[in-house]
């Protein structure tokens, strides 16, 4: 065979040859830079194939300050940039590259880091991908944490009063909420009930519900009287500072003397609770002041009435009100009717019947706020204690 003769064809197949390689090689890159789910291992991977296996001077990702190699800012020539962007076309890096001497690329060369920064633009989206669905994750798992304690420091088991029935529910609009419900049995017979709405919704109206939790069970055993221990919580709140100030809380409070059937209430800016006496009309046990923590020094008053038997009583908050359907909201009015109305004697069913009323007239729609009540009746007299 002559010098210099070719046979025919054989640049095409030096030419596809040389593009298997190419292809092979990219391949090869594509694989390690998917091979982890960091992103600092993703944009380091990156850098180390071009610096060792392309043998490049150096590359970079500056707001990274990852540099492989020479630092292709300190060179004399200006880098050659390639921006990684995401699905949608937005930066997400900047892949700087130094050529040995300042050389300009070869096409092989640009076409190989061009297949390698987009592969590296998707391996690093998908790892950031995955480190956000770990933080939601760990979130999550914190905050189911957080729900169940919520509910375990809710009453778990019903004091028995003879001669009353009692029920409560609450149901948080997020995993935990602001709503707080909590009744303390006293040394002289007597419980002192609170329903209580911490402003705002989710994790920091819940934290604020467990110090103000903490407040009113250290004051409620303490012996002061309602109205004193209403004026007590508001300095509490107040002092605790300025943020915790942002999510004042409306409260009623409620002191029940059984023997008696004597009712004394407190009414902290919260919504009105409902008094049904047998024969009568609803009476609404209105706000007598502010809510707790929103202004200082301020006085509250005791309502006193009576409980006979028939009665019953409804506190509330207002997840049970603020309910939707289209423009049209559920409100107290309709609260207090279904209450009025319902033919159930006992607390638990009389419950049970508003809760329907109120999800009957959302029509399936979701939850907007906590949702929280309490229902008191009175049955019968209390038997008299044998001396």
């Amino acid at each position: 065979m002559a010098a210099g003769f070719q046979l025919p064809g054989s640049e095409e197949t030096i030419h596809l040859q040389q593009q298997v390689v190419r292809l092979q090689a990219l391949l090869e890159a594509s694989r390690q830079v998917h091979s982890t789910i960091h992103e600092n291992d993703v944009l380091e991977q990156v850098l180390r194939i071009l610096v060792r296996e392309l043998e490049m001077a150096g590359a970079a990702f500056p707001a990274s300050d990852l540099i492989y190699g020479a630092d292709p800012a300190a060179q004399a020539t200006p880098p050659q940039v390639w921006p990684l962007e995401d699905r949608d076309g937005k930066p997400m890096a900047e892949l700087h590259v130094a050529t040995p001497e300042g050389r300009e690329l070869t096409l092989y060369e640009s076409d190989f880091i061009d297949g390698l920064a987009l592969q590296a633009a998707v391996a690093l989206e998908n790892a950031r991908s995955h480190k956000r669905n770990l933080e939601f994750a760990r979130v999550q798992q914190d905050l189911d944490a957080a729900r169940g304690i919520q509910r375990s420091l809710l009453p778990q088991r019903l004091p028995s009063i003879d001669g009353y029935s009692l029920a409560l529910r609450s149901d948080a609009c997020y995993e935990v909420g602001g709503d707080y419900l909590d009744i303390v049995e006293l040394p002289d017979g007597s419980l002192i009930f609170a329903v209580a709405d911490v402003a705002g919704k989710g994790l920091a109206s819940a934290i604020t519900s467990m110090g103000f939790r903490s407040a009113f069970r250290a004051m409620a055993l303490s012996g002061l009287a309602l109205d004193e221990l209403a004026c007590s919580m508001n300095q509490h709140h107040w002092a605790e500072g300025e943020e915790v100030r942002r999510r004042y809380v409306t409260a009623i409070f409620l002191r029940l003397h059984p023997a008696t059937g004597e009712l004394e209430v407190v009414n902290c800016g919260h919504n009105p609770g409902f008094l049904a006496l047998p024969g009568g009309p609803v009476h609404e046990l209105k706000a007598v002041g502010t809510p707790l923590g929103l202004l200082p020094g301020m006085d509250y008053s005791i309502e006193r009435t009576v409980f006979p038997v028939g009665a019953r009583l409804l506190f509330y908050t207002d997840g049970l009100t603020e309910v939707f359907q289209g423009d049209e909201e559920f409100g107290a009015e309709r609260l207090m009717h279904a209450f009025f109305n319902c033919p159930a004697q006992k607390a638990d069913a009389i419950l049970n019947a508003l809760w329907e009323a109120v999800l009957a007239f959302s029509a399936g729609g979701p939850q907007g706020d906590d949702m929280t009540a309490l229902v008191l009746c009175r049955t019968t007299a209390q038997r008299e204690t044998p001396a």
